[in-house]
């Protein structure tokens, strides 16, 4: 096991009816926020009024921004953060999913920085004493409401960007698994996706002695897997949906990744797709990680073993351990497919192959850890074109 420091200042309201305590949480980091949301979803449901009332009987003034998207734009957060400064807020609460989360911990960096918040992925100045952001979660998929991460896209030079910072942690996050009943079946498949991609990229390591990480991990994805198939076909049950609330934040809140060094290629190479293609997150990594485990297992056998048989319950009775490594890829492929029902092809999504270098040469330039494999150009290539379909 590695050294580690583990440092997570984000104090977590889980469960039912823990909405209604929103106004008291909001109040005590802020007498003025900014409410920001993404496009039509809290409207619909009502929860966006039931927030906004409860925050005026705590006696928080707020403006609001609205129409945030997935994989959200530079653009919108240029808005609000000079929303921010033209108001005068002291806080902003975010009121959705990863994307909004997101947004909103960048608006709050950039609230107080002068030039444009798009310097912070490009690395020109680091976040300094950004507002304090709060978040009311919506949807279980990316973990942001309890890290410090943060992706944003920038349509204008076809780039999507990921950055982590330590203040960028929320002061406090509201997990309610009621919020996510009406969450429709193909966001809570692609949640899904996006949760155990998370895990995926953190369990997938040659660190030795890490068997406390690794089990941590082995029972979230046991549980997202079992939690999505149950949510979809009944979804409002409460114990699926509170799993996988609590995974979505146990998969990126630090906890299994301490210790172990993760790997991150996949995410690298989605975001590409989203960039590129206007991908979504979960469907682009629904499609490159199928194609990035069966070129890793021939590399790492035995990490892609264990994972067969402590998550898929792979007999490996009468297999070499490629084999039984490759049956548990496959069980994989399969519940994104099937039970999912989410594509895993670049066909299945209507893309071709005509900017898979362009794609692979942006990986190479801005990618992460790459851990795990140690990948060359042409491996990205080969990964990308094994996802054609």
């Amino acid at each position: 096991m590695k050294n580690f420091v583990f440092h997570n200042t984000t104090k977590v309201i889980f469960g039912k009816g823990q909405v209604e305590t929103v106004g008291e949480q909001v109040a005590a980091i802020g007498g003025k926020i900014l409410l920001v949301t993404g496009e039509v979803s809290v409207k619909k449901t009502g929860l966006l009024d039931r927030v906004k009332e409860k925050m005026t009987m705590a006696g928080v003034e707020f403006v609001e921004l609205s129409g945030i998207k997935p994989n959200p734009e530079i653009d919108s957060v240029r808005r609000g953060a000079a929303i921010c400064k033209e108001s005068g807020v002291d806080a902003v609460l975010a009121l959705g999913g990863g994307s909004v989360i997101d947004a909103s911990k960048v608006m709050a960096a950039g609230a107080v920085y002068d030039g444009d918040p798009w310097d912070f992925f490009e690395k020109k100045i680091k976040p300094a004493n950004p507002l304090p952001v709060g978040v009311v979660l919506t949807i279980s998929a990316t973990g942001s409401e309890a890290n410090g991460n943060a992706v944003v896209t920038n349509p204008a030079v076809a780039q999507k960007r990921a950055m982590y910072h330590p203040l960028w942690y929320p002061r406090f996050s509201i997990l309610d698994p009621e919020l996510t009943y009406t969450v429709p079946a193909d966001q809570t498949a692609f949640g899904a996706v996006d949760i155990l991609s998370h895990v995926f990229e953190q369990y997938f390591h040659d660190v030795d002695g890490t068997d406390l990480q690794d089990g941590f991990a082995e029972t979230i994805m046991r549980s997202v897997i079992q939690g999505a198939k149950t949510a979809l076909d009944d979804p409002d049950d409460y114990g699926s949906r509170a799993n996988l609330m609590w995974g979505s934040t146990l998969a990126l809140n630090g906890v299994i990744g301490a210790g172990a060094q993760g790997d991150w290629t996949c995410h690298m190479l989605g975001h590409e797709l989203s960039a590129k293609y206007g991908l979504s997150h979960g469907a682009a990594l629904a499609v490159v990680f199928p194609g990035w485990m069966k070129f890793m297992a021939e590399r790492k056998t035995s990490r892609f073993v264990k994972f067969a048989k402590a998550v898929w319950n792979v007999d490996p009775k009468g297999k070499n351990e490629l084999q039984t490594a490759l049956e548990g890829i496959e069980a994989t492929v399969r519940f994104f497919r099937d039970t999912l029902k989410v594509g895993v092809t670049l066909e299945d999504y209507g893309i071709g192959g005509e900017k898979i270098e362009l794609m692979a040469d942006a990986v190479i330039a801005h990618k992460g850890v790459d851990a795990l494999g140690g990948l060359k150009r042409n491996d990205l290539i080969a990964i990308y074109k094994s996802a054609m379909g």
